[in-house]
């Protein structure tokens, strides 16, 4: 997973995911404490789930590897669905700040004060964005074609000043360290 997915990720999350015992807590809570129906969402046994949750001393088992991820994403997909939505309407309707270190600037000469380099950048982009973003995401599109779409709302928004200036040129958008989105 990018960091641009990553961010939009914590960006509409208001806690942080459970992990651990937590997570299988969680998912024991979501299925009414059933342990049948949580071995039947992870695709294991009965007897398996029970293991993770008994108090009995030396009996408990902790999940494997594998068993970790499956619960990762029972839980990522289960988390605070409603404030995701919520969220996300407030992103697509007011825009979001995006604060990221990457490399950034105008695919021009060498020399030129707007070549590629590492920038530290603070942006408000509108709702649009945010639309395409989230339309993007849902489709299952890359970390790359998300970086053109933030790359043509960057450039916009910090070199061409809204429109006013800079027609035409290229913007060169790559290397991204870190991707946090603020919304409302």
């Amino acid at each position: 997973m990018g960091e641009i997915v990553k961010g939009l990720e914590r960006a509409l999350l208001t806690r942080p995911m459970p992990t651990g015992d937590a997570a299988v807590r969680f998912l024991l809570r979501t299925a009414k404490g059933s342990t049948k129906n949580v071995a039947v969402l992870l695709g294991v046994s009965q007897r398996t789930v029970q293991r993770w949750v008994t108090t009995r001393p030396g009996m408990r088992r902790r999940p494997g590897a594998v068993h970790a991820g499956l619960i990762y994403e029972a839980v990522k997909a289960r988390w605070q669905p409603r404030v995701r939505a919520r969220q996300r309407a407030r992103a697509e309707a007011d825009g979001f700040v995006l604060h990221t270190r990457a490399r950034f600037g105008f695919a021009a000469p060498a020399g030129s004060s707007d070549d590629p380099r590492v920038r530290l950048i603070t942006q408000y982009l509108s709702g649009e964005v945010a639309r395409e973003l989230f339309a993007a995401r849902d489709t299952g599109a890359g970390e790359q074609q998300q970086m053109v779409i933030l790359a043509r709302a960057l450039g916009h928004a910090y070199f061409r000043d809204g429109g006013r200036r800079a027609h035409g040129l290229g913007i060169a958008f790559t290397d991204v360290e870190f991707a946090e989105f603020s919304i409302g």
